[in-house]
C-alpha cells in the first residue's frame, strides 16, 4: 500500500513587492487563487515571506494566502525605530494596493502581536493566533518565566536599546539551532522534514538577508509590554496552542484568550510549536467560517 507523504508548505506561486507612499518597499508571497478569500499571514520570528503553510489546503479551501515580510526582514526596507502602529499602517496600506479588503489574519509565533495590532487598528475581520508568542512582559507572567528568559525580558524593559543590540547579534544559523535544541521530537519531525527544512532555512536566510536588525526589532516589540488594549478587539479570535509548545506561552494562551471578548482557545494534542503546519486545515476552517461570520 502506497502511504502519502504528508506536505507542511510549499514554494510561493506568486512573488512581489508593494511601494509605500514613503518610498519603502514591502515584499509579500501568495499561495492559492488569486480571486480567493483574502488571509494575511503574519510569520514568525526571522523568516521572511517565503514560509507559508497549508499546502494543499489553501486551494482546496479557496484562500489567496498572503504573507509579508516585516520592515527590514527579507526584501523589505528596514525602518528604524519602527512601532506595532506603524506596522498596522503598513498592513493598511498594503490590504488597498493589493485589493484584500478588510482579511482574515494568521499569527504565527512572534508574528502573533503582529496580527493583534492588525486586528486592534480595524484592519482584520477575523483573527487566528497560532502558537502564539504571548506577552512575557505582562506581571501576571513574572514568576512563571523561566530565568533566563526572565532576564532578557527584565533587560529589555529598562534598556530597550542595549537588547536591541543584543538581538541585532543573531544569525539565521543561531535561529535554526535555538528551535532545534527547544523543540519537541513531535515538532522536530516537522522542521526536520526534508522539504519544510529547506523552505524553513531559505526563509530563516532571507530574513537575516540584511543583517540582525529587523529581527531584533521585532523582538523588543514583541518583548515589551504591549501597547494594544485587547479587551477592545471585536471580531473573533481563535487561540491554537499544541500541549506540547513550551516555548511561546507560559500557559498556552489561557490569560491570553481572557483578555479577548471573542476569543476560543484551542489547544490540539500530539504537537508543540509546529501546530501551524500540522493543522493548516482545522485553522483556516475555523477562521473562515469567524470572519465569514462577520461579513
Amino acid at each position: 500500500m502506497m502511504s502519502i507523504m504528508t506536505v507542511y508548505a510549499d514554494k510561493p506561486a506568486r512573488l512581489g513587492q508593494s511601494r509605500m507612499s514613503d518610498g519603502r518597499l514591502l515584499g509579500w508571497a501568495e499561495w492559492g487563487p488569486s480571486d480567493g478569500v483574502p488571509v494575511v499571514l503574519c510569520p514568525g520570528a526571522a523568516t521572511s515571506r517565503w514560509l507559508g503553510f497549508g499546502a494543499g489546503v489553501v486551494e482546496a479551501l479557496g484562500v489567496r494566502l498572503v504573507s509579508v515580510d516585516r520592515p527590514g526582514l527579507g526584501v523589505s526596507t528596514p525602518a528604524p525605530g519602527r512601532t506595532f502602529s506603524d506596522f498596522a499602517g503598513d498592513m493598511r496600506e498594503l490590504c488597498a494596493m493589493r485589493g484584500l479588503g478588510r482579511p482574515a489574519v494568521v499569527g504565527n509565533s512572534q508574528g502573533a502581536p503582529f496580527a493583534l495590532a492588525c486586528a486592534d487598528a480595524g484592519l482584520a475581520s477575523a483573527l487566528a493566533v497560532v502558537s502564539g508568542a504571548d506577552e512575557m512582559a505582562a506581571p501576571e507572567f513574572a514568576s512563571l518565566l523561566p530565568a533566563d528568559l526572565r532576564r532578557l525580558v527584565e533587560r529589555t524593559a529598562c534598556d530597550p536599546g542595549g537588547a536591541e543590540a543584543f538581538f541585532a547579534g543573531y544569525t539565521a544559523d543561531a535561529m535554526w539551532d535555538m528551535v532545534m535544541a527547544g523543540s519537541p521530537g513531535c515538532d522536530l519531525a516537522v522542521y526536520q522534514d526534508p522539504e519544510f527544512g529547506s523552505l524553513y532555512r531559505r526563509a530563516l536566510a532571507e530574513g537575516f538577508g540584511q543583517g540582525g536588525a529587523g529581527y531584533a526589532r521585532d523582538t523588543v516589540l514583541a518583548m515589551g509590554r504591549w501597547p494594544f488594549a485587547l479587551d477592545r478587539i471585536a471580531v473573533p479570535v481563535d487561540i491554537w496552542y499544541g500541549e506540547r509548545d513550551v516555548s511561546h506561552s507560559p500557559d498556552n494562551g489561557a490569560l491570553l484568550a481572557t483578555r479577548m471578548p471573542g476569543a476560543d482557545r484551542r489547544i490540539v494534542s500530539g504537537i508543540g510549536g509546529a501546530l501551524l503546519w500540522t493543522h493548516a486545515e482545522p485553522v483556516l476552517t475555523s477562521l473562515l467560517e469567524k470572519a465569514g461570520a462577520q461579513g
